[in-house]
């Protein structure tokens, strides 16, 4: 008799500020993926949803989205944003990205490309369509000194071993599992590279190492 197959762990997500229709849309979206447990709220009630994991956050409606970000932020620093939209260009996207948001699908992408930003983003990852990354690769290059601050910075050999499998796209998690320590150590490590970097996220930090020669090619 095969064992039961165990259940994934599930991953709340709330749809902030949608219309009743959009809701129902991404519920439909959602519906073959059982650990994906959808709810509806108001930008005032989120600070107060600690079970909430990660927020889909529309950019409509005239609203600002980086006053929407901000609002969010200032009550709950630990959430994952990722903003879903229409024809929003890319300078748009980079900034949300530097403002903190974990990920950008376009509301016309298919359903696999929308599972996939969230599993993505859920284990810690960011997620941008591939020519907004190659943007922001190659202006990093042409002139990192606007970007990031001037000067070598030093790290110690347990900074590099977290830069480097930062960089290989492994989750906090697997990282602390594989150089024995706890994942809460992992996350303080990489907060601290990226202080001494300048940038406010993991895949700012990953293209200043690669832009930079900081880790070893593989």
């Amino acid at each position: 008799m095969k064992a039961a197959t165990a259940r994934k762990p599930l991953i709340r997500i709330a749809v902030v500020e949608s219309d009743p229709l959009r809701f129902v849309g991404f519920r439909a979206l959602f519906d073959s993926e059982p650990d994906f447990e959808l709810v509806s709220a108001p930008l005032a009630d989120i600070s107060a949803m600690a079970d909430i994991h990660l927020i889909l956050l529309g950019n409509r409606n005239g609203q600002n989205l980086f006053d929407l970000m901000a609002t969010m932020k200032a009550t709950r620093p630990d959430l994952r944003i990722i903003v879903t939209g229409s024809g929003i260009d890319e300078e748009t996207i980079l900034k949300a990205i530097a403002a903190g948001a974990k990920g950008y699908v376009d509301e016309a992408a298919p359903a696999a490309e929308f599972v996939q930003a969230i599993r993505m983003v859920n284990q810690g990852s960011v997620w941008a369509p591939r020519h907004v990354l190659s943007m922001f690769i190659e202006r990093v290059s042409s002139s990192p000194g606007r970007i990031f601050p001037a000067g070598r910075v030093t790290f110690t050999d347990r900074e590099k071993e977290v830069l480097e499998m930062l960089v290989a796209g492994r989750s906090n998690k697997e990282i602390g599992s594989a150089l024995g320590i706890e994942e809460r150590t992992v996350k303080a490590h990489v907060a601290k590279l990226m202080r001494k970097v300048g940038v406010q996220n993991r895949i700012a930090l990953s293209v200043h190492a690669i832009t930079h020669s900081l880790v070893t090619a593989r």
